[in-house]
């Protein structure tokens, strides 16, 4: 399909022809940043007061910066897939990515803006990418995928009650809210690893791809969305920390069953699968192990919240950018050599930064710095192999 005239295309920078572009290139690389400097802030190496202290920002910032990002990258670049409408380009989609920038600086140096202003900005931006998807969505009335709007909605009222943290912290958790947008995040990757999983692993194995059971999808993204409400309205009904236990080992049964009937053992020898199905791995492992959490004291819930925020959401993010943006730029899907390392040792990073400070908590510090370390490099590979792709028009000569 022929979406857009080839030289109106060639007049707009290639970095800003297509939302995964920009937002999965500085996506990356405020990962590197954020986990660079928050392991300085971490360590007391460097004397910083971003907006909400130190753990409130890292917090915010891995979920609803970076994260944000590149959920704003995969969804303004699927909507054109899915309408046949050209996806946001040029100056708007320069615009949005400078208000994701906005809120970055900002919340670095609240002293810029002051703190109420600093959380207006940061509080625009989803919003701002839940009306961009919607417009084609609704114009070629396909109200399948305006699922993503609420739960782009839902996302900013989790951003607002972290916020709300630091003027109310009598009224509203911080942690709570924090750990409602990591769930958030959770149930967008299940979604979307729902849709595309079984597919990508047909294609890539040569295999017939697995019959789809709309129970289980429902009962495997039904579970998540109850956890992520409980503690999303944990200020209205309190918390329960056996409801939330329970919740989160059936989540767990059902992500595995389904993970299972995607077959991810055949696709050991090709990389972007096993980054994928990897990525599920930890997050049925992680569910269950963060369940058990609640119910066990001694079981350390702080680390094993990094089974699902590192090793899911880093790990399924890495993934598919990696494979989305060799799709998007003509290319064949086959990764550099470089991001199976890249693969592995944010797998690693995972482990080492839950099961480390767990068993040896004299040497957490340690642990930490080892974990930031493969994330560091894991994203820093990507950039390297990535970042020249991301910045250059299609090989294939095609608009996008």
């Amino acid at each position: 399909m022929q979406i857009t005239n080839l030289a109106t295309e060639q007049k707009t920078p290639a970095l800003l022809r297509l939302g995964f572009r920009p937002f999965f290139l500085g996506g990356a690389i405020f990962g590197v940043f954020t986990i660079t400097l928050w392991l300085l802030i971490y360590k007391g190496a460097i004397s910083l007061s971003p907006l909400g202290d130190g753990y409130w920002w890292h917090i915010h910032e891995m979920i609803f910066g970076f994260s944000g990002a590149i959920i704003a990258g995969f969804l303004l670049t699927a909507v054109q897939n899915w309408t046949g409408v050209k996806g946001v380009q040029g100056n708007t989609l320069l615009a949005l990515f400078l208000l994701w920038l906005a809120g970055r600086i900002f919340l670095v140096i609240p002293e810029l803006l002051g703190t109420t202003l600093t959380s207006v900005v940061d509080l625009l931006f989803l919003p701002a990418v839940a009306y961009i998807l919607a417009k084609p969505i609704i114009a070629v009335k396909q109200y399948r995928n305006l699922f993503f709007i609420p739960l782009l909605a839902l996302f900013t009222v989790a951003n607002l009650e972290m916020h709300w943290a630091i003027y109310a912290p009598d009224t509203v958790s911080s942690v709570y809210s924090g750990y409602a947008g990591v769930m958030l995040v959770t149930l967008l990757m299940s979604v979307m690893a729902g849709r595309v999983a079984p597919m990508f692993t047909a294609n890539g194995t040569n295999t017939p791809k697995a019959t789809p059971l709309p129970w289980l999808d429902k009962a495997a993204n039904g579970s998540l969305a109850i956890i992520m409400l409980n503690l999303l309205l944990q200020p209205i009904m309190g918390f329960s920390s056996d409801f939330f236990a329970v919740m989160l080992i059936i989540a767990s049964i059902f992500q595995t069953i389904r993970w299972l009937r995607w077959r991810p053992w055949i696709t050991l020898t090709v990389p972007l699968l096993w980054s994928l199905h990897g990525a599920m791995k930890f997050i049925c492992f992680g569910l269950f192990v963060l369940g058990i959490s609640y119910l066990i004291p001694e079981v350390p819930s702080k680390h094993v919240w990094h089974l699902l925020t590192i090793g899911g959401i880093g790990g399924l993010i890495l993934a598919m950018i990696s494979r989305v943006s060799l799709g998007h730029t003509g290319r064949p899907l086959i990764p550099p050599t470089s991001m199976t390392i890249a693969f592995i040792l944010i797998n690693v990073a995972a482990l080492v930064r839950t099961f480390g400070p767990w068993l040896a908590p004299e040497k957490t510090l340690l642990f930490i710095d080892i974990s930031g370390g493969f994330w560091l490099l894991a994203f820093g590979l990507f950039i390297v192999s990535y970042g020249p792709m991301l910045i250059s028009a299609r090989k294939d000569g095609r608009p996008g």
